[in-house]
């Protein structure tokens, strides 16, 4: 009867695949995300005059924002880049 005590029962290949593709694609949704806050981050510090300012604080906090809500969906799927395989990880960072 050890075969009905097994409480981890066999996942299809193609579901295991397809919940790889999705973290793959939220990390490189968090990932692209991050790569955006930092480049309107870098837009602030150089931007000149009242007008670049005002559309450089916006589009930082917008990033931000972004960046936060990438970060909350990895986390309520329980995404750590470390689970990710090395393979993907090399993929999307590169």
């Amino acid at each position: 009867m050890a075969w009905f005590r097994n409480k981890n029962p066999k996942v299809p290949a193609w579901q295991l695949k397809q919940k790889q593709d999705e973290e793959l694609a939220v990390f490189m949704d968090v990932r692209k995300a991050q790569r955006e806050w930092e480049q309107a981050r870098l837009f602030f510090e150089e931007a000149e005059g009242e007008e670049q300012i005002d559309y450089a604080i916006y589009m930082l906090e917008a990033a931000e924002l972004k960046y936060q809500m990438h970060l909350r969906a990895a986390k309520r799927m329980g995404l750590n880049r470390i689970q990710l395989p090395v393979q993907q990880r090399a993929e999307a960072e590169a």
